[in-house]
């Protein structure tokens, strides 16, 4: 038995629940976070509200969905909770099963219960093996499902993932019936602020961008900070700020890391044109594929120009 100090000792992490989702798989995928705490918790702002007020040092949260995109409660929660830090990214492959009350089946079904994201990848699947179905929307796949069970709610079936059956005896009715085989869910591991890890020449790099007026080419400004200096864009996504209509923030994930010359001279460059500029951190990316550029934007290109300015300003006879 662990004691008292022990216990206090363990890291804490949170995560959407309960046991069973996607989340919790992507959380799995975190070697420092095994053998600690797990906090499950209701919603996104619920998890990074933990980090923010010192109860988890660590949230993991959806934030791009091959399918569907941007999770866009994550991206605005982002942009404007301060303090906060992504610390590393984790891809989870995103399948679907049906499930149900033990002894139903698939003729049984009538009403089924989902988040409507997960709905709307399963349609075909659902079309061709319960085509009279209703559909009772949800928050939440695993808690529809638990819901299912303990009678909470009166539905038949629920979409859940393929991880609920190690949690609750369930009838399943159905195995792969998402629509696409290749979907992935990217999750973020964020922390309170801290400096950057180092370079691993794999990384990745999250902003949110807002621009400084409404104007034709205004976007394009803001791209040609990035483009002029070799560095792709893996995300580029508006959001609406709130305060009027036609304003908009930009979330960007760009190919490379804060102390590459070139990235720190696109944020340099950045924070001069942009009213606001978050930088959500940078770390390794998922895939761990190294990030390549023309040798024109190489470190040392960046270094050789400001030493030449420097000399150029302090009088010093060229070479």
């Amino acid at each position: 038995m662990n004691s008292d100090a022990e216990t206090s000792a363990r890291r804490t992490y949170s995560y959407l629940g309960p046991a069973g989702t996607f989340t919790e798989a992507a959380l799995a995928q975190v070697p420092e976070a095994r053998g600690q705490n797990w906090h499950t918790v209701n919603n996104v702002p619920e998890a990074l509200a933990d980090v923010v007020d010192g109860r988890s040092d660590a949230a993991m949260i959806a934030i791009e969905n091959s399918v569907d995109g941007g999770v866009s409660t994550t991206q605005d929660a982002l942009a404007t909770i301060p303090g906060l830090r992504i610390i590393g990214e984790y891809l989870v492959p995103v399948q679907f099963v049906l499930v149900a009350r033990p002894g139903t089946s698939l003729a049984d079904v009538h009403t089924i219960a989902a988040h409507p994201v997960a709905y709307a990848q399963c349609l075909d699947w659902l079309g061709a093996h319960v085509p009279s179905h209703a559909h009772l929307p949800a928050s939440s796949n695993v808690a529809a499902a638990v819901e299912m069970l303990d009678g909470t709610t009166q539905v038949d079936a629920a979409i859940a993932p393929p991880g609920i059956v190690e949690h609750h005896h369930l009838e399943l009715l159905g195995e792969n019936i998402g629509d696409n085989p290749n979907a992935v869910t990217r999750f973020v591991l964020v922390g309170r602020t801290v400096a950057p890890p180092a370079p691993t020449g794999a990384d990745k790099t999250s902003l949110i961008v807002e621009l400084p007026v409404d104007r034709p080419g205004a976007l394009l400004d803001m791209l040609e900070q990035f483009a002029t200096r070799g560095i792709n864009l893996s995300l580029l996504a508006s959001r609406p700020i709130g305060d009027a209509l036609g304003r908009y923030r930009f979330v960007v994930d760009a190919d490379g890391h804060v102390l590459d010359e070139r990235m720190a001279d696109a944020l340099l460059g950045l924070r001069r044109f942009s009213p606001k500029v978050v930088f959500l951190g940078s770390y390794p990316r998922a895939d761990r594929a190294i990030v390549h550029y023309p040798d024109r934007y190489a470190d040392e290109v960046f270094v050789e120009a400001r030493d030449w300015l420097r000399a150029l300003i302090s009088g010093e006879p060229e070479a």
